[in-house]
């Protein structure tokens, strides 16, 4: 069964310039994939566990979705084992 598709992702494209850090902070475990835009700070919700990198590479594919880029485009430079992460756009 595939994965359900997010709704309702905001525009994030003003992002995708190359070498831009962009800060996340990310909830696991939650009961639906989000993202939410709130004065310029981002929040993603992903509902994979925190373990071996599964929420880490849920919240990479829906930021690259939101950025409107390819999930391979976006680097975690920060925060591999914390809830507020650090990616970095590389074109």
């Amino acid at each position: 069964m595939a994965k359900p598709k997010l709704r309702d992702v905001p525009d994030l494209s003003n992002l995708a310039m190359p070498g831009r850090a962009i800060p996340v902070r990310v909830t696991p475990k939650a009961t639906k994939d989000s993202i939410q835009v709130d004065r310029g700070d981002i929040r993603i919700s992903v509902t994979a566990p925190p373990e071996n990198g599964k929420a880490n590479e849920a919240v990479r594919q829906i930021l690259a979705t939101a950025m409107g880029v390819a999930p391979s485009a976006l680097t975690l430079k920060q925060g591999q084992t914390t809830r507020d992460k650090l990616f970095v756009y590389a074109s």
